[in-house]
């Protein structure tokens, strides 16, 4: 078992450094050596979480290319730029409801500019609002009704009767706590932008002659309210089927929440299309579609494999940490958040680890309390948003540490984080059943 692991392990780090699609495919690898060496019976892929996410990417391209993302930035900056001395704690609360709404926190990339901008003309230092929001963006997605996260925890605990209202009411609250209890602490990191270093060093060289341009005019307003309107109807929708299980009944069968999720993003994406007249071609080159497949890749492999490790030796699995878990199941938590750190997607995390829980017998409301902690891709200065905020803050306040992990997003992602799962794991005491 310990040399299967190892083979996991390393199929799992050198597809996070390949990037992309690399987790995806190192996952093949991984699953290759698995049933072809060591003789392990292939579990079946996660087909139906996989399709989940691809109709909710659908219809999140379609709302890009509509020009609904470029509206939502467009108010967004009319926020910050009213409210300039709040911005370290409006900033992470937008990039929160970007992501709500959308289902991906890569939906971050189009306001970090603003928000970096927006600090350095207030003289706020930019790393405060810059690392929380970036943090929040990640804490969102365990928050979102659409996210593949979200979905793939949903189609895991519904054997317990869970409705997607039941996790959200967790998931909800738990990290928009977090995320505040991130945003005061960051009202206070590093020294003011008047006396930093670099950025009096950069000021005296002259970079900052020229400003970042904020979002650029909609092309058709019509159409990109449009587009969100119908997006937004899909997704409240979705937790209305997810919450009362009488709409969901078609005859004397019982309609199950994938194919509810499918058919309404399905229906939302060709909606868009037809009413705002949106070119098909456009959605699927938008930077929402890249990154969603992206992950649609990860799950199929990482998942997959982990899928086929836990299955293969779960008997000695739950001889060795069933009694731990057992007397302390947060330490599941811990579990949960190093796995987020190696495959570098909350949804990937899911589907590797969460069956683990279920299977050593963890109440379902613990694994809703612990599911922030699927959020730790911060730890390692790498992903795609934590580098985007630092090459946006032209100041060079939002950086990476001298030892590497004393960077930015640490305190900040730490201190949201074990926020998220402490409020979470107080709700259960009172809404749990």
């Amino acid at each position: 078992m310990l040399l299967q692991f190892f083979f996991v392990l390393v199929a799992i780090i050198l597809g996070a450094r390949l990037g992309g699609i690399g987790l995806g495919v190192m996952g093949g690898i991984g699953l290759g050596v698995l049933t072809f060496i060591f003789g392990l019976q292939p579990t079946s892929p996660p087909i139906d979480v996989m399709l989940m996410i691809v109709a909710v990417i659908a219809a999140a391209g379609c709302m890009q290319a509509a020009g609904g993302l470029d509206l939502m930035v467009r108010q967004a900056e009319k926020l910050l730029r009213r409210n300039p001395s709040r911005i370290t704690l409006l900033s992470p609360l937008v990039t929160y409801l970007f992501t709500f709404v959308a289902g991906t926190g890569h939906v971050a990339y189009s306001v970090l500019p603003v928000i970096a901008e927006v600090a350095r003309e207030t003289k706020i230092r930019p790393e405060r609002p810059m690392a929380i929001a970036v943090i929040a963006s990640q804490q969102a997605i365990t928050a979102s009704p659409i996210s593949a996260a979200t979905v793939a925890l949903l189609s895991m605990l519904t054997g317990y009767h869970l409705s997607l209202l039941d996790i959200l009411m967790i998931s909800i609250p738990s990290t928009i706590v977090g995320v505040l209890l991130g945003a005061l602490y960051s009202l206070r990191v590093g020294r003011d932008l008047e006396v930093d270093p670099e950025y009096l060093r950069r000021l005296e060289a002259g970079e900052f002659d020229e400003a970042v341009k904020g979002a650029e005019a909609l092309k058709s307003p019509w159409k990109a309210a449009v587009s969100v309107g119908i997006f937004v109807l899909a997704t409240v929708l979705i937790v209305l089927f997810g919450s009362i299980e009488e709409l969901r009944r078609n005859g004397d069968t019982m309609l199950q929440m994938p194919s509810v999720i499918e058919i309404l993003m399905l229906s939302a994406a060709a909606l868009i299309l037809l009413i705002t007249r949106t070119n098909g071609i456009k959605a699927a080159q938008g930077s929402v579609f890249s990154a969603g497949m992206q992950a649609v890749v990860a799950i199929f492999g990482i998942a997959w494999m982990g899928d086929t490790f836990l299955n293969g030796n779960m008997t000695e699995l739950r001889a060795s940490i069933e009694g731990v878990v057992t007397s302390m199941p947060w330490l599941f938590g811990i579990a949960l958040f190093v796995m987020s750190i190696l495959l570098y997607s909350q949804a990937a995390t899911v589907r590797a680890l969460m069956p683990l829980g279920i299977a050593l017998g963890i109440s379902p409301w613990m694994l809703v309390a612990l599911f922030p902690a699927v959020n730790g891709y911060f730890f390692i200065p790498n992903y795609p948003t934590v580098v985007a905020a630092i090459n946006f803050d032209r100041t060079g306040t939002t950086r990476i540490g001298k030892y590497v992990l004393n960077h930015s997003f640490m305190m900040p992602g730490l201190i949201a984080t074990i926020g998220a799962m402490l409020t979470g794991l107080l709700l259960i005491q009172f809404l749990g059943r």
